[in-house]
């Protein structure tokens, strides 16, 4: 009987190849989790996509709340802000997925977990670290980053096994998202020379759409964490999914950042986090009225 692994599963490019490789390459049994810490993306079709590339099963574990409540909220009080622009929406969301990689390994009976990430990013890093801290048992295969393959013969070759990636040489972007913000990086953006074009652009209106007339909101605050919209009071999810929708439309939370990386190369990133720098702006503001 083969081994089981349990792979972190956004439905991307990369996480599609790795099913295959991981079946072909390394002769796993792909368990296939995909933690909801606020992705656009249809649970079904994520499903249905996981199947379809090899997986043996599919998971999918619900944990907006808990992103928001017990991680992006304590990243605002604290005021974290990586290089004074990046709001740490994904930095984030992998430990808790990292978690659950380690649970689910657990309820599974595997003996390893897989991840997406490339060797270029801080992402393998947030992952290896965790999962060693939790569970230094399994072991920790990235397929991307063994690999050593491009981008297009990636897509050549979740192709070639017929598996659906909304991906291709014309729109090669790699995008991560989840409540508190969304990234997305490579083709032309990998030039900074290159104006980010509209279409990257899912969250946010240009300042050139935005409505003429400004939009006000207010925050309430208790202890310092976001409670209420214009003195309703509302969870963590439904506050930041409302303000997403308000900042985004005047078109706040645009960001153009050179991201140094742990691995000592630079990268240009874009990124939308409407909500994140709307309450991360107003926290500032909080702290100035109330601490000296």
């Amino acid at each position: 009987m083969a081994e089981k692994i349990v792979l972190a599963y956004s439905g991307g490019l990369d996480t599609c190849a790795a099913v295959p490789w991981l079946k072909e390459e390394r002769g796993y049994d792909v368990v296939c989790l995909t933690v909801d810490v606020g992705m656009q993306r249809d649970r079904e079709t994520l499903h249905s996509r996981a199947m379809a590339a090899g997986a043996v099963a599919f998971r999918w574990a619900e944990a907006k709340d808990t992103f928001i409540r017990h991680f992006a909220f304590p990243a605002l009080a604290a005021g974290a802000v990586y290089e004074k622009q990046y709001p740490l929406a994904t930095a984030l969301g992998r430990p808790l997925i990292a978690k659950m990689l380690v649970d689910t390994a657990r309820e599974e009976g595997a003996t390893a977990v897989a991840h997406g990430s490339t060797g270029k990013g801080n992402d393998q890093v947030r992952f290896d670290v965790s999962v060693q801290a939790l569970a230094p048992d399994l072991r920790i295969v990235a397929p991307v980053r063994e690999w050593g393959i491009t981008r297009d013969e990636e897509i050549a070759y979740v192709e070639k096994h017929k598996i659906p990636v909304p991906v291709t040489k014309d729109s090669p972007y790699s995008t991560d998202e989840n409540l508190w913000g969304r990234s997305i990086e490579c083709g032309m953006l990998e030039d900074p020379w290159n104006e980010p074009p509209e279409d990257v652009f899912m969250w946010t209106k240009s300042v050139a759409d935005a409505p003429d007339r400004p939009a006000y909101v207010e925050i309430g605050f208790e202890q310092g964490m976001p409670v209420a919209l214009d003195g309703r009071e509302l969870d963590p999810v439904s506050l930041v999914s409302r303000l997403h929708e308000i900042a985004g439309e005047n078109g706040v939370g645009r960001i153009d950042h050179m991201e140094n990386r742990l691995v000592g190369i630079k990268s240009r990133e874009i990124y939308e986090a409407p909500a994140a720098v709307t309450l991360l702006k107003a926290h500032d503001g909080l702290e100035q009225m109330t601490l000296s």
